[in-house]
C-alpha cells in the first residue's frame, strides 16, 4: 500500500528562525526568573505573617495574586487554559486587595468604580473563555 499523501512542503517555519528561538529563550528564563522572584515573595510574606502572627485578609489576597502569577506561568508552560485570562484574575484580585486595604478611607464612589472594574474584568474572562476557538478548528478537513 502506498502512501497517497503529498510530499511535506518545504517551508521556514518563523518558530525555526533564530531570532525566534532567542526571544522564546529569553522568555523562558524571565518567566524562570519571575516564578523565582514570586515564590521568594511569598515565602518572605509568610515569614512576616509568621513573625507577626497575624494574618488578615489583605494578606490572603496578595497570597492568591502569588498563586495566580505562577498558575500563569504554569499555563504558559503547559498550553493548557487560557493564558490570557491569568492576567485578568490578577488584575481582579488586585482590586480587590485594594478596596480591602484601602475600603475605610477611600470615597465611597471610589469603592463603586473599583467594584465596577472587577465586574468588567470578570465579564471580559467570561467572554474570553466562551469564545475560545480551537487552533484547528479553521483548517480544512
Amino acid at each position: 500500500m502506498t502512501d497517497s499523501s503529498p510530499p511535506p512542503a518545504e517551508h521556514h517555519d518563523p518558530e525555526e528562525t533564530i531570532p525566534a528561538r532567542a526571544f522564546h529563550a529569553v522568555e523562558r528564563v524571565l518567566l524562570v526568573i519571575i516564578a523565582g522572584m514570586t515564590v521568594i515573595a511569598a515565602g518572605l510574606e509568610l515569614w512576616g505573617a509568621w513573625l507577626a502572627r497575624d494574618i488578615s485578609l489583605a494578606d490572603i489576597l496578595l497570597m492568591f495574586l502569588y498563586t495566580e502569577v505562577i498558575g500563569m506561568i504554569a499555563v504558559f508552560y503547559t498550553g493548557r487554559g487560557s493564558p490570557f485570562v491569568y492576567p485578568i484574575f490578577i488584575a481582579m484580585t488586585a482590586l480587590a486587595r485594594l478596596i480591602v486595604l484601602q475600603g475605610k478611607d477611600m470615597a465611597p464612589e471610589n469603592i463603586l468604580f473599583e467594584a465596577a472594574a472587577i465586574l468588567l474584568l470578570a465579564i471580559a474572562a467570561v467572554i474570553i473563555l466562551k469564545t475560545r476557538v480551537a487552533p484547528d478548528r479553521f483548517t480544512d478537513g
